[in-house]
């Protein structure tokens, strides 16, 4: 695997007395996609902004390490990470509609990001919008630079945000839910260019996501969150074949299956919503919707490896499923 571009171990983030992340695990590679996938209301999102640097007044945020580039993170002021956010990390938000500022144009705030961290004259840095905006698929882009975000389709507010976010040439990319506003035909078109993206300019995305089916089109690697922790983190194609957390399990029981479940027949669904958890919980943030939990369950928690980079955290040994040695 290619070095870590950017590494996060033990993350914590605190709002007053809910511990919005524990603890979380995971790194990006230079060139990867790697998928952050669970519930609303798991961390995925925080994780994210705890990343850019972008959290909510008031919250607390710390980690065992945090780097980017092998750059301490937690060590930046407020002033060195809004250089380095947009130039070499962009984000891609939810919703464009609330990214992009609505009495601006389309023009004026891609200039704006380029004349910032790299200088030069604004007929050089319309010029690279321009050429951006046709390379993300936006046709007649001369025009789009003269126009409003209201002006604009959802699908093609996303489109200049993904262009806006290349200004500078990032090496990472954070994709919170991008295609989540965006109609079916939309989303696929989003997620194809993402990979080509990816592809051709050698871009380490962060992408989160609760649609499995995206995980399983374009990601390398998949980490997923419950309760504020990553419960399990594996190649995809590994992770799919053999699942080892119960909540994994539970998540991909939830796919409908082609050919294997019937019109008419009921979904699968996981029981009970995402706890609220305190700064002093202990245990296993999903005893209480899981059908294989035990009194031990809240006590410490092991974290285990099942192998080709596949961790999980639950005491159920590897292959559980697989061997029936759920008791």
């Amino acid at each position: 695997m290619s070095e870590a571009l950017l590494d996060i171990q033990g993350l914590r983030v605190e709002f007053g007395d809910t511990a919005a992340v524990r603890g979380a695990s995971f790194t990006v590679a230079r060139g990867e996609t790697h998928c952050i996938v669970g519930e609303s209301g798991c961390g995925k999102s925080v994780s994210a902004l705890a990343v850019m640097g972008l959290l909510a007044r008031g919250a607390r945020r710390s980690a065992d390490c945090l780097t980017f580039a092998g750059k301490d993170l937690l060590a930046r002021n407020e002033q060195q990470m809004s250089l380095l956010r947009g130039d070499r990390m962009a984000m891609i938000f939810q919703e464009p509609m609330t990214s992009l500022n609505p009495a601006y144009t389309v023009g004026s705030q891609m200039a704006e990001v380029f004349t910032r961290h790299r200088g030069g004259s604004r007929h050089a840095a319309l010029d690279r919008a321009a050429a951006l905006l046709g390379r993300v698929g936006i046709t007649a882009p001369g025009m789009r630079l003269g126009q409003f975000p209201h002006q604009l389709s959802g699908g093609l507010r996303q489109r200049v945000m993904i262009a806006m976010a290349l200004m500078c040439d990032p090496e990472l990319l954070i994709a919170d839910e991008p295609t989540t506003a965006l109609d079916v035909t939309v989303q696929v078109q989003i997620l194809r260019l993402l990979a080509e993206l990816q592809r051709d300019l050698g871009l380490a995305i962060l992408l989160i996501t609760h649609d499995l089916g995206i995980v399983a089109r374009i990601a390398d690697r998949v980490s997923v969150m419950y309760a504020g922790e990553v419960v399990e983190s594996a190649p995809t194609a590994t992770l799919f074949a053999d699942p080892s957390h119960p909540y994994t399990r539970g998540l991909l029981d939830c796919v409908p299956v082609p050919g294997k479940v019937k019109p008419g027949d009921a979904l699968g669904s996981i029981p009970g919503t995402v706890p609220r958890i305190r700064p002093s919980f202990a245990g296993c943030g999903f005893r209480d919707r899981c059908t294989h939990a035990a009194p031990v369950c809240a006590g410490t928690v092991p974290r285990q490896h099942a192998g080709n980079a596949h961790e999980f955290l639950c005491r159920l040994p590897p292959g559980w499923a697989a061997t029936g040695q759920a008791a």
